[in-house]
């Protein structure tokens, strides 16, 4: 009751906008390249302005944000299977990881050449290289960025998501791409998993493939999705290094116990239940194989829900003026990226003869 009392108001305010977002996008076809996060944090930055005092849900608001944000990133994990990487060849990864560090390198250099903040900067440059906004809802824990960081990394991606669901299946005709390699394109190139469906159902639905680039493109996608867990253990390492510094002064317990307050416990739980998904689907079959898959479809989807609550919070918190003030320098860094992720995957297709 004291829970309920505490944050049921602000929890229920975001779960109302995760509804509106969620069946909005499943109601209208076209909004999908927009996402049900991004519909999301638009209602809550509208809702932020017309809300003049929030006392009652900002608790709730603050809760959903931070802690269900960490639980739907512990769900997501049901939807990877460590094998996925087996089922696109080694012919792909090359092209996977050159796409991520590049990402990487372009936002390490952006940040430093027009002075984007940190969290942001990095925000952007995963969420550029690995899957939009799961990967920036993964990170920004780790990281610690607040809600403004967030939802001005999530902004970037979308607009650049939007534009390469649009333009990519034309610059793939422009080019000559085969059907396998506009699904390498799409998947290692487009940041969103929602964009690069849109964006090959496109090319499946202009070339008559039956839908085999989407199966392909996704599963690239997928394998893709990966990189989250060796670049989030990295960046909770970064930080765990920079917090001891902090604490030379202190040695020995109270630095002891600032390393577990900034452990991402959430990333141990998420690779735990990608072990778990691929462990099942390895070793069952027949009906308890369907009714395991069946399941981590229900969890998967939780989870993309909890991650649209996440966002609304998150919009919710926003002063989307200054958010639009201070958005040009990583509009900048977001274009940037994306062009270099969209070269490097051309570049190298056509140096491995994968065109």
């Amino acid at each position: 009751m004291i829970f309920l009392k505490n944050k049921g108001k602000g929890i229920l305010l975001c779960f109302m906008i995760a509804l509106f977002g969620w069946k909005l996008v499943n109601t209208v076809s076209w909004l999908e390249i927009i996402g049900a996060p991004v519909l999301a944090i638009l209602t809550g930055m509208i809702l932020a302005m017309i809300i003049e005092d929030k006392s009652s849900v900002s608790e709730g608001i603050s809760f959903t944000s931070k802690k269900i944000l960490q639980y739907a990133v512990i769900l997501l994990g049901f939807g990877l299977n460590l094998t996925t990487i087996g089922k696109v060849g080694l012919a792909s990864l090359p092209i996977i990881i050159s796409t991520i560090s590049t990402s990487l390198i372009v936002a390490y250099a952006m940040h430093k050449l027009l002075k984007v903040p940190a969290k942001t900067s990095t925000l952007i440059g995963v969420g550029s290289s690995i899957c939009g906004g799961s990967a920036i809802a993964a990170t920004a824990p780790v990281i610690d960025a607040d809600d403004e960081e967030i939802a001005q990394a999530i902004s970037v991606i979308f607009l650049f998501n939007v534009i390469a669901a649009l333009l990519f299946p034309t610059i793939g005709s422009i080019l000559g791409l085969s059907n396998n390699g506009f699904g390498l394109f799409a998947g290692t190139a487009i940041n969103d998993t929602s964009s690069v469906t849109a964006a090959a159902s496109t090319w499946d639905t202009l070339h008559g493939t039956n839908g085999s680039v989407l199966e392909y493109a996704t599963i690239v996608k997928l394998t893709r999705t990966l990189a989250i867990i060796p670049i989030t253990l990295t960046l909770s390492l970064i930080r765990m290094k920079k917090e001891k510094k902090k604490d030379l002064n202190n040695l020995n317990r109270q630095s002891k116990v600032s390393i577990k307050r900034i452990f991402p416990m959430f990333i141990l739980y998420f690779i735990l239940a990608s072990i778990i998904t691929t462990l099942i689907t390895s070793f069952c079959s027949g009906t308890a194989l369907t009714a395991a898959e069946s399941s981590f479809i229900i969890i998967k989807q939780l989870s993309k829900f909890l991650i649209v609550m996440a966002m609304g919070a998150i919009g919710l918190n926003t002063d989307i003026i200054k958010l639009l003030k201070k958005g040009g320098k990583p509009i900048i860094m977001g274009f940037c990226c994306w062009i270099a992720i969209a070269s490097v995957s051309i570049l190298l297709q056509k140096l491995l003869l994968l065109l």
